[in-house]
């Protein structure tokens, strides 16, 4: 039996379009309507079809639907909320696919009084953006935290995980606090360094814009990639998820510290111990079937 039959996607970029596709490729039975504020996403929604239906607005989206998914930036959760809490079905189960939960669950809790709220992270997504750059597979193999609020009702958490393996993922549930520390260390802060190397190396004087650019087929150029991800959400991320992420960036600078004194005193054996450390850590990501072992990360050298 699928967990739900009528699902509405608020949010038509990258995860909001590749939610439809996956529903549409595992669930074809389940209708799908979709809703974007920018009327040409709406308008390329409609041409793509990966929507069965694609409203003018919150409220006609959510009419019928058993399960809302917002897909929109972490910052403005609350107010989209707002604009269909009217019409929201009592018996609707609200989710998301934010970065950082606890903030979420307030804003969505204060914004829909009585409703069910089980939001959702899916551990997923490209450097790209808008709603031709999703695809059916994303989630494929990829984790998605599930994140209940206290008392929860255990039958609803279970729909929404069940939801989710069904688009291929990997399910877990964690409390909204603690997701937010673990998501800090392994998703906000490697994005807020790549941000940092690639705005450091912009703004050095004596390195021109087109050597930055020539050379960047070492580390640099992986780091730029991150570091393309879009602004807007990553700007809510970091505004919301402010305390795990000054945490962990705390953390990390005191590590950095430690392997600047490494560098000063020549000190080789803390260097090759951090390094086969690190090393090991990669080699387990990609045992545990996160990332795979091609040589340079697939890219071709024709």
């Amino acid at each position: 039996m699928l967990p739900f039959a009528r699902v509405t996607i608020i949010g038509l970029g990258l995860i909001g379009s590749s939610v439809a596709r996956a529903v549409q490729a595992t669930m074809p039975t389940v209708r799908v309507t979709g809703y974007d504020a920018d009327a040409r996403v709406r308008e390329t929604a409609d041409r793509l079809r990966f929507c069965d239906d694609v409203a003018d607005s919150a409220g006609a989206a959510v009419i019928d639907a058993d399960l809302v998914i917002l897909c929109v930036p972490v910052g403005i959760m609350g107010d989209v909320a707002r604009e269909f809490v009217a019409e929201l079905p009592a018996d609707a189960i609200v989710s998301d696919v934010g970065s950082c939960k606890a903030e979420i669950v307030r804003a969505l809790t204060d914004a829909l009084p009585g409703a069910t709220v089980i939001p959702a992270h899916p551990v997923a997504g490209t450097e790209r953006s808008g709603p031709e750059a999703g695809f059916a597979t994303l989630f494929r193999n990829r984790w998605c935290i599930v994140t209940p609020p206290d008392g929860a009702d255990p039958v609803a958490v279970e729909r929404v995980a069940e939801f989710w393996r069904r688009l291929g993922a990997q399910v877990e549930t964690m409390a909204p606090e603690h997701h937010d520390r673990v998501l800090a260390v392994t998703s906000h802060l490697p994005h807020l360094i790549a941000y940092t190397i690639v705005g450091t190396a912009g703004d050095l004087e004596e390195v021109t814009q087109s050597e930055v650019i020539k050379y960047s087929a070492g580390g640099f150029r992986d780091f730029t990639r991150i570091a393309a991800s879009d602004p807007t959400m990553w700007r809510d991320i970091f505004l919301n998820n402010r305390e795990a992420v000054l945490e962990m960036l705390q953390r990390f600078s005191e590590d950095l510290s430690q392997l600047q004194r490494a560098i000063r005193w020549g000190d080789g054996d803390a260097l090759f111990d951090l390094f086969t450390r690190t090393r090991a850590i990669r080699r387990s990501i990609v045992e545990q079937g996160q990332d795979d072992d091609v040589q340079d990360f697939g890219r071709t050298h024709d």
